[in-house]
């Protein structure tokens, strides 16, 4: 079973999970006197509920098999996910005019018995149908890689996943593949350019087993694609421009919807903020000079988090627990309140929702010295958010830069509005858990 298929049985258990415990949530309600009218009545308005539910239990990461649902951390954010269950459901019936239900002691008995199913699901699916299909991997002839992925499997053991070393020499690859069950076979890129490791490869297409280059394994297992696996070739292939028509025009509108939204709700803090910073001295916004798509430079805007003269001595990368930070700049940074005027940017058009953070002039510079073929990262138009910045948060360094890189052209290769949607979620998931 794959990623996506692991996660969908999940889904789909909650989903049934919810109805199931609607109806007996209504059958100790009402006494027993549980009939179809009264059960539709109340399924439909819930349904839309629903939706925001399992949002919830996304941003809260409960669909993350690599993290056991034993582990307090788990249980911690499964706590916290149940009380937004509740939370989220009084204001659905008691703050909006959707409905004429206003459920109120079935409500909790609903919320409390999904909570305790749903738990429960996790734990047996984690120990037990997670793991009924193994999914056996075979590394072949890695070297210097196979350390990494072989660590990166072996975090996915919740999933099923588990891989063995494989070798081009002694034992032919076919028996090695029949003897260790295998389903996949990862292979160095030399192996499918070489005529004769080809030719082993080429006689073990009977067994069944689907073979994936560096690129691809780092793709599946990591979420990234590290810059010794790929060449000018698979650029050609994977990042070309490309229409997107519909889709890009979509994602425009998505851009500019939320973005008036957020800006309209959170103009009352905007007053606040800007007293809190006047206090401690100095101006309220920063504007910085980005790198925007097509390398087109574009003012940012942000709530100023450091002291006037952070930069008097010229441009630095950021540093954890940076003490050029004011008071005030830490509470901002640490509720993302600071990012707050980028909105501003995604109205222009400067900026979109998601994708590749935009960096400052003189570090795309070096970086695109340092870094192979950083200059695609500006074939997209960058973001307020992107894949990079939930997976690997802040660069430090340039070699922290070529990390989020990699992370980078995951998401320019598989791009798309649904994956947009998701790294938004993730986005709101690490606003509740205080990441800076």
């Amino acid at each position: 079973m794959g990623f996506i298929f692991r996660k969908m049985a999940l889904l789909t258990g909650d989903v049934a999970l919810l109805y199931g415990t609607l109806w007996l949530a209504l059958f100790i309600g009402f006494w027993g006197q549980v009939d179809t009218e009264r059960f539709l009545a109340h399924a439909v308005p819930f349904s839309f509920l629903y939706l925001v539910w399992l949002a919830v239990f996304y941003v809260m990461d409960l669909y993350d098999l690599s993290l056991p649902p034993t582990s307090t951390s788990f249980m911690a954010r499964f706590g916290v996910a149940v009380v937004m269950l509740f939370g989220t459901g009084v204001l659905f019936f008691y703050a909006t005019t959707l409905t004429d239900l206003s459920p109120k002691t079935n409500l909790l008995i609903h919320v409390l018995l999904f909570g305790l199913f749903a738990y429960l699901w996790r734990l047996v699916f984690s120990l037990k149908i997670s793991s009924l299909v193994p999914w056996r991997i075979g590394l072949l002839d890695l070297q210097d890689q196979e350390g990494e992925l072989a660590e990166i499997i072996q975090s996915l053991k919740h999933h099923g996943y588990e891989s063995v070393s494989l070798t081009s020499s002694g034992e032919d690859l076919v028996s090695q593949i029949q003897r260790h069950h295998l389903d996949v076979v990862i292979v160095p890129n030399a192996f499918l350019s070489q005529g004769d490791h080809l030719q082993s490869l080429y006689a073990c297409l009977g067994t069944g087993v689907t073979f994936l280059d560096l690129a691809q394994a780092y793709e599946l297992f990591a979420r990234r694609i590290p810059l010794s696996t790929i060449d000018h070739a698979w650029f050609i292939r994977h990042v070309q421009e490309r229409n997107q028509g519909l889709s890009h025009r979509l994602k425009r509108v998505f851009d500019v919807s939320v973005a008036a939204c957020l800006l309209l709700l959170t103009l009352p803090l905007w007053m606040f903020i800007a007293l809190l910073i006047k206090m401690e001295g100095g101006a309220i916004f920063y504007t910085q000079e980005r790198v925007g798509k097509n390398r087109q430079p574009f003012l940012i805007k942000k709530f100023r988090t450091m002291r006037a003269d952070a930069e008097a001595s010229g441009a630095q990368w950021a540093t954890k627990n940076d003490d050029r930070v004011t008071r005030v700049g830490n509470l901002l940074r640490k509720s993302h309140l600071d990012e707050l005027p980028q909105m501003l940017n995604v109205l222009k058009g400067e900026l979109s929702l998601v994708g590749p953070r935009p960096e400052r002039p003189m570090f795309v510079e070096t970086l695109e010295r340092e870094i192979p073929h950083y200059r695609v990262r500006h074939f997209v138009k960058p973001g307020f958010t992107g894949w990079a910045q939930i997976k690997f948060r802040y660069a430090r360094s340039v070699t922290d830069s070529q990390k989020k890189f990699e992370y980078d052209l995951y998401y320019i290769k598989n791009r798309s509005l649904v994956l947009d949607f998701l790294i938004l979620l993730k986005t709101v998931q690490l606003l509740f858990r205080g990441e800076k």
